[in-house]
């Protein structure tokens, strides 16, 4: 399929104070395109802070990320922005929804950042919805939906753009266990149907069940690789 991600003897040190806290150690990973990874590893280990760096949410200390061969480390930051916004979609534990958006709101900002015309968005958005499970549900706010349909909303949104990689830091944290099962297969569905990049972070063993790849972290560097 390609590689879409790589990260090179990626460093990340965080100064807090007299103490220097070094998250990663040198991380090399390749990615490829269509691949369902489960990041796992204890509290600690460096999981959100590899997922924060690969979202060009921060740079690192030292070493490289490229997303589809390009190096992330010669763009500015408002060029990283646009990297974000075009390119990675990210699904977050707390779902992250705008609560004065309908459903339908929520999913078509992204495409509105992007400039697409209202008649495209409206097409697109209700595909999405509807491939999500939510038609007929594009006009309710988030309070007006259980935690599992704001999740699901969080994945159309991440999806809509067609990104490269989406990102999903602990999605199945604030899900109750059979919630959690039902988005983890909607989004194993999504990633077999349309080839999208998932990458977890995660300490959710349902996710790991379902993952074609766990890569295990401790300490900040990769103790451990597995295909399925």
């Amino acid at each position: 399929m390609g590689t879409i991600l790589q990260t090179m003897d990626l460093v990340k040190d965080y100064d807090e104070g007299k103490v220097v806290v070094h998250a990663l150690r040198g991380v090399d990973l390749e990615i490829e395109k269509g691949e369902f990874t489960a990041i796992a590893g204890p509290s600690g280990s460096g999981k959100s802070t590899l997922l924060n760096l690969i979202g060009c949410l921060d740079k690192p200390t030292s070493g490289k990320i490229l997303i589809d061969s390009v190096d992330m480390s010669t763009y500015s930051k408002k060029e990283l922005a646009h990297i974000r916004r075009k390119s990675i979609g990210f699904v977050f534990q707390s779902f992250n929804l705008i609560p004065i958006l309908t459903a339908f709101e929520n999913v078509s900002f992204p495409l509105a950042l992007l400039g697409i015309n209202d008649s495209e968005i409206k097409k697109q958005v209700n595909g999405i919805l509807a491939d999500v499970g939510l038609s007929g549900m594009e006009d309710r706010y988030p309070n007006e939906l259980s935690g599992g349909q704001q999740q699901r909303v969080a994945v159309a949104r991440a999806l809509i753009k067609e990104p490269a990689i989406i990102l999903a830091d602990e999605p199945t944290a604030n899900l109750d266990s059979a919630t959690g099962a039902e988005i983890l297969d909607l989004m194993k569905e999504l990633n077999e149907e349309k080839e999208a990049t998932f990458i977890f972070s995660t300490h959710d063993p349902a996710v790991m069940e379902r993952a074609k790849r766990v890569i295990n972290l401790h300490d900040g560097q990769i103790s451990s690789d597995e295909r399925r």
